[in-house]
């Protein structure tokens, strides 16, 4: 117990010296949401991966799917290195960096307001962006309670608490650059713990031969391919539909993910985003193909794996079952691993949805002539206020019949990316996008993902999110097609401007 609480007290010390250290940085708006614009590679890389893959990923979703899946969950962790990050920064990188600056934009909604020129775009997306990350938030909240209960036996309310106050400590003080230097320290941290861990809880089942061959006699109950043997070490796994809904959501989704797609506008040349292109895509294939691999044999400990009322597994359980039996060196690592990952993503979460809050919802609409100061003062207030929320729904959330993280975080990926996949996308490449097609866009995505979640005529909310993306990508181009152009030379003026230096190494003031 001792060197599993000085662990945890020499992360905590880090953090907060980092928060500190970042101070002077968050003196203006742009320092402070952005990092000035000037935030290089290997910092831009390690804070997109770590707000990429939290205990959301390594509890929750490579619990569940690692446990419904077994090995072939694996396709979704090298999805999310190759489409949801190598492919999103040479698609999206260069593009959004070259088009927010142009614009001047500092939000995902600003960039709408300024891109398809309508003020009640920008706030509908900034209302968007408030609402649906909170329950993503509690899902980040709900992860590593389960692991600090397995190896401190602290109440889940105390996690929280200490949780909240860290990031609000942290994120207030130095804003984005004391969240991606902290980033890069706490990606570090879960590159070497999940290599760790893999060896560990292999090694604790004979190697990794044994532990495929045992897997592979375990009996198959995926309904509809009950008579498969050797189903969880197979290829595609037992359910392969299912599995590819899990792949979309979790890859192309973050495309349309305001607190990932945000990196971009920070990153400072065009060669910074091919290396980070690289660094980032490196990332996710040790952090979320070896957290999808290590779920995959989840089902060997399904002894002590707990059950709800109905005799079902509580998959948030999987994980922590698997490493309940390590070394406590090895346990405090883990902790600290799933520490880390969390307190990235929160951190990435709440600076996004305060400052969108800020800036695009009070700033002229309520509050006529707010200053710099006075942002500064409403963002960090805000940033306070969210976390409380967010918490306050992850003890309801905790106590109520959603039972596992894969269902707040699907929600809110789904209701977010399939408003702001296509609209942003088509935005970045199409002159021919229109407002209308935005619109319709938000409606549908909305529309589908929030009446599922009352009547569930999707019975997956993940495949629920995945056809919002999907659908989304027709949405826009044919709405855009059947209604009026948009302003010819204006477009062309805005995509002349913002890509007239694509590939400058520099960001030099307009």
């Amino acid at each position: 117990m001792f060197l599993k609480l000085l662990m945890m007290a020499a992360f905590f010390v880090v953090t907060i010296y980092i928060g500190f250290h970042t101070r002077k940085s968050a003196t203006d708006i742009d320092g402070f949401v952005l990092g000035g614009r000037k935030v290089g590679p290997w910092l831009s890389a390690f804070a997109y991966g770590t707000s990429y893959f939290s205990a959301v990923v390594f509890i929750g979703y490579a619990g569940q799917f690692g446990w419904k899946y077994g090995m072939s969950a694996v396709w979704i962790g090298l999805g999310n290195a190759f489409v949801g990050s190598l492919l999103a920064w040479y698609v999206l990188g260069a593009r959004t960096r070259a088009m927010t600056h142009h614009l001047r934009a500092q939000t995902m909604p600003e960039f709408f307001g300024a891109r398809f020129s309508s003020r009640w775009l920008r706030i509908a997306a900034a209302v968007i962006i408030f609402v649906f990350l909170i329950p993503y938030t509690a899902s980040v909240y709900n992860g590593l309670s389960r692991l600090f209960d397995m190896a401190f036996g602290v109440p889940y309310e105390w996690c929280i608490v200490a949780m909240a106050l860290l990031t609000c400590i942290y994120v207030v003080l130095g804003g984005y650059m004391a969240t991606a230097v902290n980033d890069l320290v706490q990606g570090c941290v879960m590159l070497f713990g999940i290599v760790a861990v893999i060896v560990a809880v292999l090694h604790g089942h004979g190697g990794f031969t044994q532990a495929a061959i045992t897997l592979s006699q375990v009996p198959n109950d995926v309904p509809g391919t009950a008579g498969m043997q050797g189903a969880f070490v197979s290829f595609f796994g037992p359910d392969l539909f299912n599995l590819t809904g899990v792949l979309i959501l979790t890859s192309l989704g973050v495309w349309g993910l305001p607190q990932m797609v945000q990196k971009f506008y920070a990153i400072k040349s065009s060669d910074a985003i091919k290396r980070g292109a690289i660094i980032s895509t490196l990332f996710a294939l040790v952090v979320a193909g070896g957290s999808y691999f290590l779920g995959g044999f989840g089902r060997l400990v399904a002894d002590r794996v707990s059950l709800t009322a109905a005799g079902t597994p509580v998959y948030d359980s999987v994980i922590p079952a698997m490493l309940a039996s390590m070394p406590d060196m090895l346990i405090g690592l883990t902790v600290v691993l799933v520490l880390s990952a969390s307190m990235s993503t929160l951190s990435s979460l709440v600076l996004t949805s305060s400052s969108t809050l800020t800036i695009d919802f009070l700033k002229g609409n309520f509050i006529r002539d707010m200053d710099v100061r006075l942002q500064l003062i409403a963002i960090r207030v805000l940033i306070v206020g969210f976390v409380l929320v967010s918490g306050v729904i992850a003890l309801v959330q905790y106590n109520s019949s959603v039972t596992f993280i894969a269902q707040l975080m699907s929600i809110s990926w789904g209701a977010l990316a399939g408003s702001f996949l296509a609209p942003f996308l088509y935005g970045l490449y199409w002159k021919r996008t229109t407002t209308a097609s935005v619109w319709a866009c938000f409606v549908f995505a909305l529309a589908l993902v929030c009446t599922n979640m009352v009547w569930h005529y999707i019975a997956s909310p993940i495949n629920a999110g995945a056809l919002a993306m999907l659908a989304g990508l027709a949405i826009v181009p044919l709405v855009s097609l059947i209604t009026p152009r948009p302003d010819a030379e204006q477009v062309d003026a805005l995509f002349r401007d913002s890509y007239r230096n694509l590939h400058d190494n520099r960001i030099d003031a307009d």
